[in-house]
């Protein structure tokens, strides 16, 4: 695939533009978006990461394009995974609702800027160390029984390294609107709505290093990744606000995305044995007999894990939701991921921090 400087160049200029309309015309002013507003723009990013993927096909060959739509299936799998996290974050931090648009706008910038230097350092050591798909491999495998098995109980408004940030920096104890600092006596104080935004962001930093090993496990070529992981980031925040209550419902995701991860591991381990370099394995010759996993399976076995997990999440979920004469329960337990805080609207948009996130 040949991307030229001025591609890139291109690239990351249109990009940048889109998040920087997508601040002005919807973040800078505070609100909560409607359903609607949500849903046409959701349908726009995915549309638009739609037609990218048949012009990648078209002018490219359709092997990229079946490269890039497994990565973008995987990368927007990762990102809604995310935004598990984000609610629980806003949620033990008590953001209001009115600014979450806000939080969710930096913390997606903070994760595109992250997973771009991730995926510059990941083409350098693919160029220069065929042995890296070994630890790739790994990795993935890794995080597939971590994601099958750990779930999301803590809440990293409460983690360590929260902790830390709490005894170094000043606080308030109340948000003042969406500043991130404020000055009270003279002295300089940081708001919730910064603490907010440094726990997405490191949220972000961990979940690139299972995001950018996936998809290079599905690529070689940083052009696709990076465009798989801008597309699947682009719209996150209108999602947001579309599925919040879905999320809820998608209790089997983790287990879907572990499948995922897991077949991307097997993958690359097997595409490291088919490029072996190691005197150590096969006296450093390439073991040819492996087979090479093509895009083609990858792309529909991906898809068909993400429907598969979706749907059996939606049944248990109305299944747990109905008693034994099939009447909906009301007030059941809630499932999923969130469980021990539910939705940040539901939150009470006065509660201070001292109060909600640091107990």
């Amino acid at each position: 695939m040949q991307v030229t400087p001025l591609i890139w160049i291109i690239t990351i200029a249109v990009t940048i533009l889109f998040f920087v309309y997508e601040f002005f015309a919807h973040v800078r002013k505070p609100h909560e978006p409607s359903i609607g507003e949500s849903a046409r723009w959701s349908a726009f990013y995915i549309g638009l990461a739609l037609v990218f993927g048949v012009g990648i096909g078209m002018v490219s060959g359709w092997n990229f394009g079946g490269e890039y739509f497994a990565g973008y299936l995987t990368e927007k799998a990762l990102s809604i995974d995310n935004l598990f996290v984000f609610l629980i974050v806003m949620s033990g931090f008590a953001v209001p609702k009115k600014y979450q648009q806000k939080v969710l706008m930096v913390g997606i910038i903070i994760a595109l800027v992250l997973r771009g230097g991730f995926i510059a350092i990941g083409a350098t050591l693919i160029e220069n160390f065929s042995w890296i798909f070994y630890i790739f491999g790994a990795l993935l495998l890794f995080l597939a029984y971590k994601q099958a098995f750990g779930g999301h109980d803590s809440n990293p408004a409460d983690g360590k390294f929260m902790q830390l940030v709490r005894r170094v920096v000043p606080l308030t104890d109340e948000y003042h609107e969406d500043k991130i600092t404020v000055k009270q006596g003279g002295k300089r104080f940081a708001t919730p709505m910064l603490l907010t935004i440094i726990a997405i962001g490191f949220v972000d930093l961990i979940f690139a290093v299972d995001s950018i090993p996936a998809i290079y496990g599905l690529t070689n070529e940083a052009y696709i990744v990076f465009t798989a992981n801008a597309f699947a980031l682009m719209g996150l925040r209108q999602l947001f606000f579309l599925i919040g209550g879905l999320l809820e419902r998608l209790v089997y995701l983790a287990q879907g995305l572990a499948v995922i991860l897991a077949f991307i591991g097997v993958k690359l381990v097997f595409h490291a044995l088919h490029v072996n370099e190691l005197p150590f394995v096969n006296g450093g010759q390439p073991l040819l007999w492996v087979p090479e996993i093509p895009i083609w399976f990858s792309l529909l076995f991906i898809f068909a894990t993400i429907v598969v997990a979706t749907v059996a999440s939606l049944v248990k979920t109305r299944k747990d939701g109905k008693d034994d004469d099939g009447r909906p329960v009301h007030g059941g337990p809630v499932t999923g991921a969130v469980q021990q805080q539910g939705p940040a609207s539901d939150l009470d948009e006065d509660r201070s921090l001292s109060g909600g996130a640091s107990k």
